[in-house]
């Protein structure tokens, strides 16, 4: 009887989208092809499917979820709608927060309901409240105003113009074929034309336009010049001389745990929602103590303050002020969140608001990046004189900020580069590039010169006589398609200055599963139904240990999401994002990644936002204006007894410190890392591990530097890679999908080895840097640790035992907290070995974590997980672990040593104090319950270092005939090796 029904429903549903597909007509090039036809790359050779393809899958999961869904599509389930959207409404009301956006069911309920009724009601819900691009309600909304366009179907509410009308305002995706077609239609081509003038998200559809343009069709050809006249540009207001605002200040740091909090990243999607827990947290400084909603409630007074209080009786909005803001996570929910209350409503976008201010003395990069992004206007300047309530006015073009009404000057200021006006204007920086590249092609069609309407985003510099490329502009001149200055010699590799523009070509782009939900978002408002980006894989780290119901929804969801634009999706309980994602990396090549720790070994990554990770994928370019660089090398040959790898880490900052390149103090921050890229060499570098090179690149994060670049030797990437192409053939063999995506990569490692020597490229010995610290080993002689909660504030052992938690020699720890993406399998042999001699339990809680679920697997068989147990340490799911702090954490107010990446105030645990150290440190520290003396934790050192050769050895996949006996069945097809070839 159910599944009778469900076809009876199936078939409602059928006649209710009888008329064939709009996008069914106009088939597209397959998934992988350039969504953004601006580039002179070859797209890569993904699955044959073409858009065509996708929408008719699109509609069978819509059909499934409808039947399948609460409200369906009978007589009875139809007049519920309202009644049911009523309750919701209520719900969210009683919340203080917006209705959420309505899904494909809801939408097709509406629908229903709007063919009985003429409630002016139900038009505005669909005209504000169905989420554009490729979501799958913009789907069942495009078709139904497709048909009406078509006159296949009429409608009371809404006529074929307005049908039209109703489509202009979808952005891009499902809408851009029925308004093609449109243009055809006298009695709507009209319409269909202006609708299409301020629509940029058309990609390959532009292609359609200009056919119809060469067929003699007038409108298609007053589309191309409006786009070439870039109409959807000039359109849109100039950003104002002068700008007035009320000063919301935050003093001192915001981090972005402070606007997103970790325990509430399972909201980050619903934006009003997540908003409310911005500032939730107790601050050193006492802001908002102690009140969840004590942020929204000054932001609304001061809101209020300022309605009507402008000139000409304006509104005066709100500006994000601080001394240093948006460091740590690449979390565009932190954005999202200032924007909710201090930006603006985006028109027929439901919950998702730009514009708006963010001023600070210091604004992290990334933060700033996505500021860009999302169309706010990040400004750094000198907030000393502000205080919270202020009015102040700010003059751009002048570069000054005085006090509200007044001629008082509060700083003087420089913008990082004008092309942010045109970001703002335009929305945000990622519309302006897909705008001016549709513009360019707009010009071409018509055999117009090149527009002088946008910005120079400024000519290249020229190399100064006697000058040279760091590694770093080499690998992004690579990947900008720069020339090598001797064809023959692969490190003449011409690269990119710094302060120059660029849009370096994405090779690996990599998402994880609290950021991964908005970034689905961003990919279906930017219209992508297939990646660019020649490898984009997605992880479930985060969530898979503790899933709340909305997680689980995303596990089951998000990996079909994925792999059917081509990209490549771990399981729940695989492990860390990083540690696979590394594995699947080429040398000397750039990418980037939704989380702030996406710092390749090999190559360079710029992480970023949701928001900009989806642009990546979806265009295979990111843009970029080149940083300077910090060369930090480390001198000597020999690491001191008792050194870790993770010592060297910490002794960056350390050393920063001493030289006044690093201050702790958050008000007049010292931070020379800040924006630019860390490049670490030396003698020791060259013989580690590509595993251990990760330690040194990734906490390049915690620096709040743009990116990595490590030199590290052929040797060590050439055994990394031999493993590597055995883990993805296996991965092929378990079913992890695209294979063909697995594949290719697998083909371009082995493209890499068999390719001859030398084959990386490497700094010029010219080479300039904005500073160079080195470090010398033998100057290394006791651990280095970070103290809480600051991961700046490095210290020695010996240092940290006075510290305001110590007495000089018993610093009490309660938690320890062996895990994160800073670990590796030998850290956990390490540990190991330390707790095996341990009689009976510990006095402390030990959590143990390994990254992989294969590092969790070999540890399991050489034993290590009985000694684990024995001790009675509390081990976790392979994955994130108590690293971020949104699944188990600590005891309020413990003092706890941790192997994590960072140590935010309350980021593993409320009111905690953490400790960042070593492996080898932690291990101690569990065992004596405190931390150690430098002469206790080097007797200990000793038991492990006298096994270190079997301590400290990596997974080689190739070696383990568990793994190479499931890669020798994975055969490469010419097709695909030719593809990888083009790489």
């Amino acid at each position: 009887m159910l599944r009778a029904s469900r076809r009876r429903r199936r078939r409602r549903l059928s006649r209710l989208w009888s008329a064939p597909l709009p996008l069914e007509d106009h088939p597209r090039p397959p998934v992988g092809g350039r969504p953004f036809p601006t580039r002179d790359a070859s797209p890569p050779a993904q699955a044959a499917r073409s858009m065509r393809t996708v929408s008719r899958s699109l509609r069978a999961r819509t059909l499934r979820s409808l039947t399948r869904g609460p409200l369906g599509l009978s007589r009875r389930a139809a007049s519920s709608f309202m009644t049911s959207y009523e309750a919701h409404k209520a719900e969210r009301a009683a919340q203080g927060i917006v209705p959420l956006p309505l899904d494909a069911t809801q939408t097709a309920s509406l629908i229903e309901d709007m063919k009985t009724s003429q409630d002016p009601k139900l038009l505005a819900l669909l005209e504000h409240r169905v989420p554009p691009g490729v979501d799958e309600a913009a789907y069942v909304k495009a078709d139904y105003l497709a048909a009406l366009a078509k006159g296949t179907e009429t409608n009371a509410l809404i006529s074929k113009k307005k049908a039209v009308e109703l489509l202009g305002t979808m952005q891009g995706g499902y809408n851009i074929a029925p308004l093609i077609d449109a243009l055809e239609d006298a009695e709507v081509a009209e319409t269909a034309c202006t609708a299409l003038k301020h629509t940029i998200l058309v990609f390959d559809a532009f292609h359609d336009v200009k056919a119809k343009m060469d067929a003699g069709n007038e409108y298609a050809k007053k589309v191309i010049e409006s786009w070439a006249a870039a109409e959807w540009f000039t359109s849109k207001p100039e950003v104002k001389e002068k700008l007035t605002f009320t000063v919301f200040k935050v003093a001192g740091e915001t981090n972005t745990d402070d606007l997103s909090p970790a325990p509430d990243a399972w909201s980050r999607p619903d934006i009003p929602l997540h908003a409310l827990a911005m500032l939730k947290f107790d601050r050193a400084d006492g802001f908002f103590t102690g009140q969840q909603d004590g942020c929204k409630d000054v932001i609304e007074k001061y809101i209020a303050q300022g309605k009507g209080a402008g000139e000409g009786g304006s509104d005066i909005p709100l500006a994000y002020v601080g001394d240093v803001v948006g460091t740590g996570s690449s979390r565009k929910s932190a954005t999202n969140s200032i924007l909710w209350y201090m930006g603006v409503d985006i028109p027929n976008v439901p919950n998702k608001r730009t514009g708006g201010i963010c001023i600070g003395s210091k604004i992290a990069p990334i933060f700033f990046n996505t500021m860009e992004d999302s169309g706010s206007f990040p400004i750094e300047m000198d907030v000393s004189k502000m205080e919270m309530g202020d009015v102040i006015d700010v003059y751009p073009y002048e570069g000054v900020t005085k006090k509200g009404g007044t001629d008082e000057e509060i700083c003087k200021f420089t913008l990082k580069t004008n092309v942010l006006f045109d970001e703002v204007r335009a929305g945000g920086r990622i519309p302006l590039i897909i705008g001016r590249g549709n513009t360019a092609r707009a010009c071409e069609a018509l055999g117009l010169p090149a527009t002088d309407v946008f910005r120079s985003t400024g000519e290249p510099k020229e190399l100064p006589k006697g000058g040279g490329y760091t590694l770093a502009q080499k690998m992004v001149g690579k990947a900008c398609g720069k020339p090598l200055r001797d064809s023959t010699d692969k490190n003449t590799q011409v690269g990119v200055l710094p302060g120059d523009y660029c849009e370096p070509r994405m090779t690996t782009v990599g998402s994880q599963d609290t950021t991964g939900p908005m970034t689905k978002d961003e990919l279906k408002d930017l219209a992508c139904l297939g990646f660019s980006a020649d490898l984009v894989m997605q992880s479930f780290c985060h969530t898979a240990a503790y899933p709340k119901p909305v997680d689980v929804k995303t596990h089951a969801t998000l990996p079909d999401f994925i792999m059917t634009r081509g990209g490549v999706s771990l399981r729940p309980g695989d492990g860390i994002i990083h540690s696979w994602l590394n594995r699947m990396l080429l040398p000397d090549t750039v990418g980037t990644g939704g989380d702030s720790h996406t710092r390749f070994p090999i190559g360079i990554s710029f992480p970023a936002g949701s928001g900009l990770v989806a642009f990546a994928a979806a265009a295979g370019i990111m843009p970029l204006d080149m940083p300077e660089s910090v060369l930090v090398k480390f001198t000597g040959k020999d690491l001191q007894p008792g050194i870790t790898l993770r010592d060297l880490v910490h002794a960056i900052p350390l050393w920063a410190k001493k030289a006044d390149l690093l201050t702790i103090p958050k008000q007049d921050k010292v931070n020379v890392f800040s924006g630019k890229v860390l490049e670490i060499e030396g003698e020791i570098i060259d013989g580690l591990k590509c595993e251990q090179v990760f330690e040194l690149s990734d906490a390049s994060a915690e620096r709040s530097a743009a990116g990595c670049a490590v030199k590290v030797g052929e040797e060590s990437i050439s055994e990394y890679l031999t493993s590597n192409i055995t883990m993805l053939k296996w991965m092929v063999s378990e079913g992890y999908g695209d294979p063909r995506t697995l594949q290719r990569r697998a083909a371009s490692m082995q493209n890499w080895l068999d390719a001859p020597s030398p084959k990386l490229m490497a700094a010029d010995a010219s080479a300039t840097y904005h500073t160079t610290i080195e470090i010398p080993l033998e100057e290394i002689t006791e651990p280095v640790l970070c103290a809480p909660n600051d991961p700046d504030d490095a210290v020695l052992l010996s240092d940290a035992l006075k510290g305001p938690h110590g007495d000089g020699t018993n610093t009490p720890i309660d938690e320890v907290f062996i895990g994160s993406c800073m670990t590796n399998i030998g850290h956990f042999r390490a540990a190991g070995k330390m707790l095996d001699e341990v009689e009976g339990g510990l006095s402390t809680r030990l959590w143990v974590s390994p990254p992989t679920k294969m590092d969790a697997a070999q540890l399991t068989e050489e034993g290590f997980f009985a000694i684990y147990g024995k001790v009675g340490a509390r081990t976790e799911m392979p994955g994130c672990s108590l690293c971020m702090g949104n699944q188990a954490r600590v005891a309020d107010k413990a003092t706890v040593v941790s192997t994590s990446t960072r140590n935010f105030p309350n980021r593993l645990g409320k009111g905690a104090n953490v400790y960042l150290a070593s492996a080898e440190l932690a291990a101690v520290a569990a065992i004596k319950g405190r931390l150690p003396t430098p002469a206790e934790y080097l007797e200990e050192w000793k038991k492990v270092d006298s096994k270190s050769a079997d301590v400290y050895k990596y997974l080689n996949f190739d070696t383990l005939d568990s793994y190479q006996s499931s890669a020798d069945k994975i055969e490469i097809s010419e097709e695909i090796q030719a593809a990888a070839a083009k790489l």
